[in-house]
């Protein structure tokens, strides 16, 4: 018997042998008889506020089914959404808002059965493809590979069940030529197999430009959106979809000519964002070999409206999008299209990224000394501030560092009360972690919980500690307050 543990509640659920959800399924369509029915394929971090966003669309009233698959890491989420509680946690209002809404009108059920396929006009394909990473030690990146069997399941999942006329709207980001090459393929091939025609679906690609955090529900609803279909049809099924969840009077709807080419933009858009921290990586250390405040270089160069977007120092990149998706494309090129070489730059600049975290520790090491046996507490183990996201976080791997070294660790993060890569549980009360009396301090994500008048007075209320700030959260002000009582170390400052 297989369960799945809701971590938000501690709720543990039985996983059923077969995928049997029909009667519930049925039952929902019965009460909103008279509306299109949007199926979305994933409901993690991207497919959960889609499957909203579309609950509450602008304009039209859709039946939203939300699908994810019966498994351990995901069942527990369907559940959870069918009982009332949202499985996600971010400092953004609107997603209770619309999770309310959507109740409300009772035109949201999350269900683990692929028949939701089949009674769908619109499927959204929001589920994971990740890079399977070959590194050694400390994160030093070896080699990688790109393995779409899960992809293609998926895919295959929506062949057999899908109606013939029914718009399949591709979100996930992945390799430039797989709406083409790959998914194309697999739906003709089903449909055929079930004797249908294979020129009436319609294949389209938009890619999400999710942003979790306080503007969650907006980076969907109200940021511009690019999407191509594999033909004019689908590209033309794609835009009429998309202005009815997307406020095109607040942004706007770019169509480029091919889903090769909107598959590109997303992994473009990306690598470029990579390329640019990994770029600032040597220049924070040459910052702080030259005695040098970084932070204040940048601010001065960002005057320049053409250099606006100039990148700070920080302990690392982290998050699901720009840890792998230079590699995607770089994949892509090799794979899909029968290059000789890889996109070499891309690829540099995720394996430097990965290794920042290695030298935020070494920095600390260098500033502070032996670790060993020292009360360690980090404050923030998710990726980015505001957001409970964990996955890829970069702390992850300066919490490996500082445990290799024999740092005591406690950590602390106002949206993650449980740490599912280290299996750890971290404090959300502040002062309930303090008191646990650290020796150092590290601020490792950028929450504004680290930066405001309470939690300075708190750090000023304990004795010597040595407080390490490796996103640059702290202002001048506060450094020097701080440093009435405390050692206080920021990376990328070398005039400290």
């Amino acid at each position: 018997m297989r369960t799945s543990l809701n971590p938000i509640t501690g709720k543990q659920y039985t996983i059923p042998a077969e995928p049997d959800d029909r009667a519930g399924i049925d039952a929902f369509l019965s009460q909103n008889s008279s509306k299109p029915v949007v199926a979305v394929q994933g409901l993690g971090f991207v497919g959960a506020v889609m499957s909203l966003v579309c609950a509450n669309a602008l304009g039209r009233d859709y039946a939203v089914l939300g699908v994810d698959l019966p498994t351990p890491e995901a069942y527990w989420r369907i559940q959870s959404l069918n009982e009332g509680i949202f499985p996600l946690t971010a400092e953004d209002p609107k997603i209770e808002t619309f999770f309310a809404r959507a109740r409300e009108q009772g035109n949201f059920y999350a269900t683990y059965d692929p028949y939701a396929y089949a009674v769908a006009d619109v499927i959204i394909v929001d589920i994971n493809l990740d890079v399977a990473k070959d590194t050694e030690a400390w994160g030093r990146l070896n080699d990688y590979d790109v393995d779409l069997t899960g992809f293609r399941k998926a895919m295959r999942a929506i062949g057999e069940q899908c109606k013939e006329d029914v718009l399949v709207l591709v979100e996930t980001t992945v390799p430039p030529g797989t709406c083409q090459k790959v998914v194309r393929p697999i739906l003709e091939e089903e449909l055929a197999r079930r004797g249908l025609p294979t020129d009436r679906f319609k294949l389209g690609h938009s890619y999400e430009r999710v942003m979790p955090g306080p503007n969650y529900v907006d980076s969907i609803r109200t940021f511009p959106r690019v999407y191509a279909g594999v033909d004019e049809k689908s590209a033309d099924a794609t835009e009429a979809f998309l202005k009815t969840i997307i406020d095109t009077e607040q942004c706007p709807l770019t169509r480029l000519e091919s889903t090769n080419a909107t598959e590109m933009a997303k992994v473009l858009e990306n690598a470029y964002r990579a390329m640019n921290i990994a770029f600032v990586v040597e220049w924070s250390r040459f910052a702080e070999e030259a005695g040098v405040d970084l932070y204040g270089v940048v601010n001065a160069i960002r005057q320049r409206p053409t250099h606006a977007n100039l990148m700070y120092p920080g302990i690392g990149v982290g998050g699901y999008c720009l840890t792998k998706d230079p590699l995607l494309a770089s994949w892509s090129r090799r794979e899909l299209f029968g290059a000789e070489e890889g996109l070499h730059h891309s690829e540099r600049a995720v394996a430097v990224n990965d290794r920042m975290p290695v030298y935020a520790y070494e920095f600390l090491r260098e500033q502070h000394g032996s670790l060993n046996g020292a009360r360690v507490l980090l404050l923030g183990v998710s990726y980015r501030g505001e957001v409970g996201d964990t996955r890829f976080s970069p702390v992850d791997l300066f919490y490996d560092c500082l445990q290799a070294d024999g740092a005591q660790l406690t950590l602390h993060d106002p949206y993650v009360p449980y740490w599912p890569e280290k299996e750890r549980e971290v404090h959300q009360d502040l002062q309930a972690a303090l008191a646990e009396q650290p020796q150092v301090v590290a601020i490792s994500t950028g929450h504004q919980l680290y930066k405001r008048p309470g939690t300075i007075d708190a750090l000023m209320a304990l004795e010597g500690l040595f407080i390490y700030d490796t996103i640059g959260v702290l202002s001048a002000e506060q450094i020097v307050r701080l440093r009435e009582r405390h050692t206080v170390k920021v990376l990328g400052r070398g005039d400290l």
